[in-house]
């Protein structure tokens, strides 16, 4: 029998137990019986992947899944970008999975850790986003996937509003190869505003008896951005966005980032940046880029997913945001890590953990976090061909004649909030590698990749380091206080800012002193809302927020 023989034939034995669930209703499953359904089409050993996405999740799915009985489904492999909720971690716990590839764990990091320890999870390998979807098509590929929309019709057609993300790859990687999908809604209408998933690509569909879970993620409220946050927003537009022409890139998430973007229509304008910088984004719709584009800064914004209340406001700014007829977003988490890989000259984000080598890393003791998509946006793609001046110069810098260089620049305080260094000799990772048995360290940026490094001590321009000692020095130069900075030759140091490869505020022709919140476009959240015109709703947890600064 032929391999699509056999999958047609498993296939429709799983379709055939979850029939009598279903009756007369055809691909609607009624909510009280998820579990049910669940247990009639997955069977033991299944690779199952269930959408658990940086922002929406599938939570009713995943609340039924870790019901199930687990005499009857066990030893599955779960296959899932983001590990957010308790039950993604409880189908472990009791016994349904012991094998599980992924990508990001951040609010179940310490859980995962200790769950590793004890021999209740198996992980195969922690990938970047783009690297988990690639293997969902070739060797990961889902016997089931659980994915979640905002809409369907009774023919099983699914709407995903504003916050597609990574359904589309989930559904399609299974569909294609005799999987079963499972598509929890929020409701079940005769019409919808646009089909973003296909009918005959969803099997089951069970409208949920609340909304699915969604996080406001990458909201970034301007009253806690600190006057270091603005200083090395600033370096950061007179060090690099400035002299490298950077116009397509990425931001990640974070108040140092945020800054960045607040003091855009004001410290870049002021420097006549205006039309030259900062022009296309890939990232989600950061509520903190708003005055930038209302400021006339941005020609577009590719979006991964949306952002919790910015819903009204994107379908405002059609001429921005990826937004269709319906008047709403569409976003695409697959295609957005394509774009900030291949597209953007810059990578910009924090990290927990950066060694002497520039290598970072989000793995820290006790944690096991992940990487989610910094891997790939932040990475040279060395497939690349198409030139830009910011390429170019970079390149050039390098010392390579025959290419040029994506910036990757890593932005960290020397020392986290907590106090724990942000420079170290080693990484936490290699020692989370030895006691999880991974062949590799977990590392989230590799050194090699990093072109600069930016603290509220200055700037270190690695892509005119010559050696891996040059790197280390400039490294250590901008550390800071730190055990690591300590060790820093002060000879070694001055010689590096005389080159140009370290950079002081003083050097960047930056006062200090100046450095402050008075440069935020928005100063709060409710100035983010009045910059838009009242179209941006703040999620509850943001509403009157008070925040002393010292």
């Amino acid at each position: 029998m032929s391999g699509t023989s056999r999958r047609g034939t498993d296939r429709a034995s799983r379709l055939a137990r979850a029939a009598a669930l279903s009756g007369t209703s055809g691909k609607i499953c009624p909510a009280d019986l998820a579990t049910l359904l669940l247990e009639a089409i997955i069977e033991p050993g299944d690779r199952v992947a269930i959408e658990g996405d940086n922002q929406k999740q599938a939570d009713f799915l995943a609340s039924a899944l870790a019901k199930v009985d687990p005499a009857r489904v066990h030893d599955l492999h779960m296959v899932q970008s983001v590990l957010a909720l308790p039950d993604h971690l409880a189908v472990f716990e009791r016994g349904i999975a012991n094998r599980l590839d992924f990508s990001y764990a951040g609010p179940q990091s310490r859980k995962l850790a200790e769950l590793v320890a004890a021999n209740a999870v198996r992980i195969g390998a922690i990938h970047t986003y783009l690297e988990l979807y690639a293997r969902a098509l070739v060797d990961l590929t889902p016997q089931v996937a659980l994915v979640v929309a905002d809409k369907a019709d009774r023919h099983g057609n699914l709407y995903t509003g504003p916050n597609t993300e990574d359904t589309p790859t989930i559904t399609e990687a299974a569909a294609f190869r005799g999987g079963i999908v499972v598509a929890q809604v929020n409701e079940i209408v005769d019409y919808l505003p646009r089909v973003d998933i296909p009918g005959d690509w969803v099997d089951f569909v069970v409208p949920s008896p609340k909304p699915y879970l969604i996080d406001p993620l990458f909201t970034r409220d301007p009253a806690k951005i600190r006057d270091e946050n603005v200083l090395m927003a600033m370096m950061a537009i007179v060090a690099v966005y400035e002299p490298y022409e950077v116009r397509r890139l990425n931001h990640g998430i974070g108040y140092a980032t945020a800054a960045i973007e607040l003091i855009l229509p004001t410290f870049a304008a002021q420097r006549g940046l205006k039309g030259k910088i900062a022009r296309h984004f890939v990232l989600n719709p950061h509520p903190t880029l708003i005055p930038t584009i209302e400021a006339g800064f941005v020609d577009s914004v590719y979006c991964f997913g949306s952002e919790v209340g910015m819903e009204r406001y994107i379908s405002s700014r059609a001429d921005v945001f990826p937004v269709g007829a319906d008047g709403h977003l569409r976003s695409n988490r697959a295609l957005a890590q394509v774009a900030g890989q291949y597209a953007c000259d810059l990578f910009i984000g924090g990290t927990l953990q950066i060694d002497a080598q520039g290598n970072s890393s989000t793995a820290t003791k006790g944690r096991i976090t992940g990487f989610g998509g910094a891997p790939n946006m932040g990475a040279d793609p060395r497939g690349r061909r198409h030139d830009s001046p910011t390429w170019l110069r970079a390149g050039r810098e390098a010392g390579d004649s025959l290419r040029g260089r994506k910036l990757v620049v890593q932005m960290v305080q020397t020392r986290q909030p907590n106090g724990a260094p942000s420079f170290v000799e080693q990484l936490d990772a290699f020692d989370l590698a030895s006691s999880a048995g991974f062949a590799l360290p977990p590392i989230m940026i590799y050194g090699d990749d990093v072109t600069h490094v930016i603290t509220e001590q200055g700037v270190a321009n690695l892509l005119g380091c010559r050696s891996p000692q040059e790197r280390e020095a400039a490294l250590r130069a901008v550390a800071g206080n730190t055990d690591f900075g300590k060790r820093r030759s002060p000879e070694t140091s001055d010689s590096l800012r005389r080159r140009g490869i370290v950079m002081s505020p003083s050097d960047l022709g930056i006062d200090v002193g100046t450095a402050t919140r008075d440069w935020l476009a928005a100063k709060s959240i409710d100035d983010i809302v009045t910059a838009s015109g009242g179209l941006y709703v703040p999620p509850a947890k943001f509403h009157r927020a008070v925040v002393t600064h010292t």
